[in-house]
């Protein structure tokens, strides 16, 4: 028998952080955001979700204001992506081409996919912004790292939104549109990050995810956000206690 590579079973993990359902609705783990499968019941919903009631790391969080910036040596290789489009149902997501890098510690971690969440999950002194994006990474090792980019709604279309969001497709389709576009266009690093440790915020909640939030929001046009959240509506989580976990390790 075939075994998987390392890195096929990071991509299988980091899926989960935007596209569980694909796997989990097939085996009748159906979850979502209202109701008797939302997130207070995922925990409940069968053995592998356990982790999603019972975690001590949970994402996401409410971060200080004075959040410190992290003391993780952090670079960034991000190169341009063709656009392959997935709507799920629970998110949209841009599966990334091979070779772009976030190096933490000296420790690389490849982009696997970016996807959004409206409103923000996680939140500044509890207050959310109009929507978060999340550019998952793996390592070989399986291990992931999630930076977090906060949007507030602004009166001018965000250029780097701009490049795709006319092409986001409905529920349960994949579509691949012209053109590229460079995630490092999205956020600026030098605005300052700071870290957490945390898991999944989708079932099944594993932790161990180093989280890397960018501490200076971007904006998206009030159009940019009614578009998502017509095809997606609400896909937060609520915040999680920290339980003693520090800011900027």
């Amino acid at each position: 028998m075939h075994r998987p590579s390392r890195i096929a079973i990071a991509a299988g993990i980091a899926a989960l952080c935007a596209a569980p359902a694909l796997a989990s609705d097939r085996e009748g783990l159906h979850w979502g955001y209202q109701g008797e499968a939302g997130p207070a019941h995922w925990g409940t919903l069968g053995d592998d979700f356990a982790t999603c009631g019972v975690g001590r790391r949970q994402s996401p969080v409410t971060l200080p204001a004075d959040a410190p910036p992290t003391s993780l040596a952090l670079g960034f290789a991000y190169a341009p992506t063709a656009l392959n489009i997935v709507n799920n149902g629970h998110t949209v997501q841009v599966n990334h081409d091979a070779g772009s890098t976030l190096t933490v510690d000296g420790k690389p971690y490849t982009i696997l996919q970016f996807h959004f969440h409206t409103p923000s999950e996680n939140t500044v002194l509890g207050v959310a912004a109009a929507m978060e994006m999340h550019i998952v990474h793996a390592a070989d090792d399986g291990a992931l790292a999630v930076v977090g980019v906060l949007f507030d709604i602004g009166e001018a279309d965000n250029p780097f939104l701009a490049t795709f969001w006319d092409g986001l497709p409905t529920a349960g389709v994949e579509t691949r549109i012209d053109g590229v576009v460079n995630v490092a266009d999205a956020f600026d690093p030098s605005d300052g990050i700071t870290s957490f440790a945390g898991s999944l915020t989708t079932p099944p909640c594993s932790e161990g995810v180093t989280w890397l939030m960018v501490k200076q929001h971007e904006t998206v046009s009030k159009v940019q956000l009614a578009e998502f959240v017509e095809l997606i509506g609400f896909n937060a989580r609520p915040t999680q206690p920290l339980n003693d976990r520090d800011f900027g390790m």
